[in-house]
């Protein structure tokens, strides 16, 4: 229930009659009111302690003062916060503190305007400071002879440091790591004057199982634990508000810029992470800054032939390329793709866009394909990652958007987690399941690894790689064959329920379990539970879509939630994790070949006609190719008509992302015209013929979509360096050399106009969601579709988004692998990301602490299969598959199954991609990452980073 439904309790505060929400706190009340109350230990969002006592209070007829923080305001109740018997013990409290901590002069942050308070104003003891002065309290010398003896200072950890002497354990930092984060690392240990704060058992933070998320630092009130960006001085010369730049969860930040350059980084209280943040979101901004940057135009020099074998050093280009003028490089790439069109047809040419950017950077990218190349050979990474997924949904639900948000695991009885590995690749969502587990919630994990947040998990699935099918129809088999699906759900909101029932008649978990590893009991024991459960939620990643049956496995999940009614209401659903910040928005706002806009198929006559008269321009009625089919045509002999000969490539590295590199290396290098637009001299981009220096995420005022359908608004914090562009104002420039009028008026290069453009394209989803509502809410979740509807964070309540309002039950049967293991590749390959790097780590790996961190590609093993090869963790090995090798380090996991090895593919040096699957789904076109048949050998040489990590990063740090 929200607070304004609850009821009013009245009291008297300071002489005044005043109302509070039942249930609130004195302190809250008071805050809300305008009062304010000293408080150290307290902070919002943390369980109250009342353990520092600086926020004691006068309540009438009671002989000891209360603390306010967790006094909750009873009726008629009369409180004095500023007495002077509370205001001595305020005082009294603060000078005690104060006369423990090491006797500085203050550095105030007066440069933030508004009223003064403990978050933008922090002095030489943070919020300690703060209170004192406001209370009018110096430590006074003769205090100092109770001072303890002060610990040493802790420098271990690359981010943060720890000064304990400024330590003043009122437990805000032990409550964030582990109620806030349930990380579990720091502790409270010893007791009287020998207590103190702990790092796992008395270890350095830096050699601690710490996974930097740094909520300690942000919960931290007097600097004990603060980022090492910030010793010296806290003062910053301005606060910009933006959204994070990494994962699909889209937690909201506050950029602390001085210099003109970022120096920190705050969580923001958005919807999706209440101030949270992760390692990756505090601490990798400083990629922004990094000495690699572009910052001129660059075009091959002449004669300089593509290797697409070449292991370059990002800084050293000049070699292969020469600056140029914006005019002369613009002038050279439109020409080139305009070349090509008017002489070898519309459908020579293609794009990428980028999920890294904004809605509107994506709107106009597909926009400039489809009306200035003139197909729809148009993708982006959604291909690459959760293509099958959003093939399933638009067939089974009528949507490819998620039903129900993440935190919606707060209203859930169980949560399913297959296929993801959250504490690692949306750390922040995790964190909403770890603590609904702590309420009670019970959830299960379904991977064939068992990674951290099996450690939560009430029970664990590990299936065998590329057996998703076989054990989600055990489930199936179970609620129908018990009598345990939703009758009434099924009878009035599903179709084609009796095929499902057929198909799953000969998928008993007592059958299954050989096939997927998973006994047949534990198989009976979750079915009965989701289906009992008065909510249930699944959540899945790449695991599950990046197969050549992924759309059936997520077939499997749509029937599992549809035969139990476990969709359409608080806590149920369905919810594909998104892996990059917009791959939502990126999908919605037209990225796809086969979809325009608010995913209206392109060769629907009616749309089509409708964006032919919106646009002003002849469209292609054909789906376009995807990534990898692109790439193929790229290859193709001359005298095919549809060959890809140029193409138009933003932000994007399919020279690391796509699988069998070599294949996709070797297509890129043999286009006649390659126009990348980035930030960095990535793998791709030492394939083109013309780079275009773009803007980082910091750089650029836009919308991002999260996976939880929210459209949020990020700000623009800095400038791009030297003379690097926005990435709106590139797309506009190149549409202009290739004969499109557009002109887009207004500051940051027309943004708000061009979101005004897209919201009339997607007015569906996104109608009531005007610029200016986002620049004074920042996050409003779609469907909207009136400036007074809040917004639809549950949908599917009533009906399916299908011709008929129900949910389409499509049958899936076992599908294998298209490469199984076999004797001279006995081992199963999987890829993924991991928590510290992101993506191709063109960012990621040019940030100093997450480099600093995790500076080595490794490939995770089990333990017995280490012992049975004769290797101990940091061996080299050379691990094969039939289309490519890597020689890397290997790191013992016992939550990778036997026969399996997990690399992650954020290493140009080890790069897993080299030897992926290109095969794939028939449905969502996606590749098999997740499954390949590799040989592991002990030995080989790793290749150098090539510019990229520690050596790379060494220099900003």
């Amino acid at each position: 229930m929200k607070s304004a439904d609850l009821p009013l309790v009245d009291f008297t505060l300071d002489g005044e009659r005043v109302q509070a929400v039942q249930g609130e706190t004195i302190l809250q009340a008071a805050r809300r009111v305008g009062v304010d109350i000293p408080h150290l230990c307290y902070q919002d969002g943390m369980r109250a302690d009342g353990n520092c006592r600086a926020c004691v209070v006068e309540v009438a007829g009671e002989r000891v003062l209360a603390p306010s923080c967790c006094r909750a305001v009873t009726p008629g109740m009369d409180v004095k916060a500023r007495s002077e018997r509370a205001l001595k013990s305020q005082q009294m409290v603060v000078e005690m503190l104060l006369a423990d901590l090491p006797q500085q002069g203050y550095k105030w942050n007066d440069e933030v305007g508004g009223p003064a308070t403990p978050a933008d104003r922090v002095g030489q003891h943070g919020e300690l400071s703060f209170w004192a002065e406001r209370l009018g309290v110096a430590a006074r010398p003769e205090l100092v002879a109770l001072r303890r003896e002060q610990p040493p200072a802790d420098l271990s950890h690359p981010a943060m440091a720890v000064n304990l002497d400024a330590c003043i354990q009122c437990t805000r930092c032990v409550r964030a790591c582990r109620e806030v984060q349930v990380n579990d690392v720091i502790g409270y240990a010893q007791r009287g004057a020998s207590s103190r704060i702990v790092f796992d058992l008395g270890d350095p933070m830096g050699a601690s199982t710490c996974v930097a998320c740094g909520e300690c630092v942000q919960a931290c009130p007097t600097g004990a634990l603060m980022p090492k960006t910030m010793l010296g001085s806290q003062a910053v010369d301005r606060k910009v508000d933006s959204v994070c730049p990494f994962c699909g969860v889209g937690c909201l930040v506050t950029y602390q810029i001085r210099d003109e350059k970022i120096v920190g980084v705050e969580g923001r209280d958005g919807p999706a992470n209440q101030g949270r943040l992760c390692v990756k979101g505090r601490f990798g901004f400083d990629y922004a800054h990094h000495p690699q940057r572009l910052t001129r135009p660059l075009i091959r020099r002449p004669g300089v032939p593509k290797d697409p074998a070449l292991a370059p050093d990002p800084a050293d280009w000049g070699d292969v390329f020469r600056e140029a003028s914006w005019e002369e490089a613009l002038a050279f790439a439109g020409g080139g793709l305009a070349r090509l069109r008017d002489t070898r047809g519309r459908k020579s040419l293609a794009g990428f866009g980028s999920a890294k950017g904004s809605n509107e950077e994506a709107y106009l990218f597909q926009k400039l394909v489809r009306t200035g190349f003139g197909s729809n050979n148009v993708d982006h990474c959604t291909r690459l990652c959760h293509a099958s997924s959003v093939a399933a949904l638009l067939e089974g639900v009528g949507s490819g958007a998620v039903s129900n948000p993440v935190r919606d695991v707060e209203k859930a009885d169980l949560i399913l987690v297959i296929g993801s590995n959250p504490t690692a690749n949306h750390p922040v969502a995790a964190t909403w399941m770890k603590n609904a587990v702590k309420r009670g919630t019970r959830l299960v994990l379904a991977d064939p690894r068992v990674t951290d947040i099996g450690r939560h998990a009430w029970r664990v699935m590990q299936f065998k790689p590329g057996s998703d099918v076989a054990m989600l129809n055990a489930l199936i088999h179970v609620v129908i064959e018990e009598g345990l699906a939703d009758e009434t759900f099924v009878r009035e909101r599903a179709a084609n329920f009796e095929a499902l029932r057929e198909n799953v008649k000969g998928y008993s978990p007592e059958a299954m379990a050989p096939v997927c590893g998973v006994p047949a009991q534990t198989l009976r024991e979750v079915a009965r539970a989701f289906a009992g459960a008065n909510a249930a939620m699944i959540l899945w990643g790449m695991g599950v879509s990046q197969h050549v049956h992924g759309t059936d496995n997520a077939r499997c999940l749509i029937a599992l939630s549809t035969v139990t009614g476990q969709i359409g209401k608080p806590g149920s659903g369905l919810h594909p994790l998104r892996g990059q910040n917009n791959v939502q928005g990126a999908s919605d706002a037209g990225l796809i070949p086969m979809m325009f806009p608010n995913y209206q198929r392109v060769d629907d006559p009616g749309a089509h006609r409708w964006f032919e008269d919106f646009w002003g321009q002849p469209l292609d009625d054909q789906p376009g190719y995807t990534v990898v089919e692109i790439l193929h045509k790229a290859l193709a002999p001359d005298g095919d008509p549809h060959k890809i000969r140029g193409m138009y490539i933003m932000g994007e590295n399919p020279a690391m992302s796509d699988p069998d590199l070599n294949h996709a290396r070797q297509a890129l290098a043999s286009l006649e015209h390659l126009v990348v637009q980035d930030i960095f001299m990535t793998e791709t981009a030492w394939l083109a013929d013309v780079v275009l220096p773009a803007s980082a995420w910091p750089e650029k005022t836009g919308t991002v979509s999260n996976t939880d359908r929210m459209v949020q608004l990020g700000r623009r914090a800095l400038t791009p360096p030297g003379d690097a562009k926005p990435d709106l104002w590139i797309i506009q420039e190149l549409a202009r050399r290739i004969g499109l009028d557009w002109h887009y008026e207004g500051e940051d290069d027309g943004v708000a106009a061009v979101y005004e453009e897209m919201r009339r394209a997607m007015h569906a989803s996104i109608a009531g969601i005007s610029w200016e509502r986002l620049q004074r809410d920042s996050s409003v979740t779609y469907p909207c579709l009136s400036e007074d509807d809040p917004g639809q964070p549950v949908v599917f309540t009533d009906r399916f988004p299908t011709a008929d309002g129900r949910a389409r039950l499509v049958p899936a049967d076992i599908v294998p692998a298209d490469e199984r293991p076999d004797a001279h590749f006995p081992f199963v390959l999987i890829t993924g990301r991991q928590l510290e790097h992101w993506h191709t780590g063109s960012m990621t790996r040019r940030a100093a602490v997450l480099d600093a961190i995790e500076p080595m590609a490794t490939a995770s093993m089990n333990g017995a299969d280490l012992q049975a090869l004769g290797l101990e963790p940091g061996d080299v090995v050379t691990v094969r598959s039939r289309r490519g090798e890597v020689a890397i380090h290997v790191r013992r996991d016992d939550g990778t199954p036997t026969g399996a090895v997990f690399i992650p593919f954020a290493y140009y040096e080890a790069a897993a991609n080299l030897m992926t699957n290109p095969a794939l789904d028939p449905f969502g076109k996606i590749p098999e990452f997740k499954y390949c048949a590799v040989q592991v050998q002990p030995g080989g040489t790793p290749r150098p980073a090539a510019g990229y990590g520690t050596g790379a990063v060494a220099s900003t740090a």
